[in-house]
Parts: C-alpha cells; structure tokens; sequence
C-alpha cells in the first residue's frame, strides 16, 4: 500500500501537530496585529467626519425612530380593538356617517365642489410645489 514505514508517518504526524502549536501563536500575534490597524483606520475616518453635521443627521434618524415607534403602537391599539367582537362594526358605521356627513357639507351644490377642488388644487402646489 505505502512505501513508507508507519513510524514515518508517526513522526510526520507529530511535526505537524508541533507546527499548529506555533501557527496558533502566530495567528494570535497576527489577529492582535490586525485588530490595531483595523481600530486605527477606523479613529482615522472619525476624525474625518464634520460632527458639526451630525445634527440634522440625529433629528432625522429620531424622527424616523418616533414615527416607527408610534405605528407599532397603533397597530396594537388597532389590533386590540379589532379583537372585541362588536367594536369593529360599529367603528365601520361612523366611517360611514362621517363620510356621509362630510360629502352632504361639501358636495351637494357646483360651488361647494368647486371649492373643494380649489382647496385640493391649493395644498397640491402648496405641497409638491
């Protein structure tokens, strides 16, 4: 099968096991090493960074966390008022005598629905410019 006597390939075992001992060291050395430069590129790019500008960065990524923070909120509330069985119809019901009611103020003459279309008009440019 082999040429090679088995305590050859013994002692081939052993050298090897010995060179894993020193590469482990050596990939520790090598990790710390690296671990340094790494930390120091990323001082470097901090320092580089206009802190005077984090600002406008910070209000935005709060209102952006507020707006999320309050839709999960909602969703629970909606979601527990969902689960009483009576509540739901009746909160379908004043949808729709509100829109009634709504509809019947502004849109049951030409002038008032003019009206609505100019306030609409209005908020669009206003708006989206």
């Amino acid at each position: 099968m082999s040429d090679s006597s088995p305590e050859a390939s013994n002692a081939s075992t052993n050298d090897t096991s010995s060179m894993g001992n020193e590469t482990s060291n050596g990939d520790e050395n090598s990790f710390s090493e690296r671990y340094s430069q790494v930390m120091g590129s990323v001082n470097q790019t901090l320092n580089q960074v206009d802190w005077g500008q984090m600002g406008k960065y910070g209000k935005a990524v709060g209102i952006i966390a507020v707006v999320v923070i309050a839709q999960v909120i909602i969703k629970g509330v909606i979601d527990t008022i969902n689960l009483l069985p009576v509540v739901p119809g009746l909160l379908e019901l004043l949808g729709v005598v509100v829109l009634g009611q709504w509809s019947w103020q502004n849109l049951t003459t030409s002038e008032k629905r003019n009206a609505v279309f100019e306030r609409v008009q209005n908020l669009r440019k206003e708006y989206l410019g």
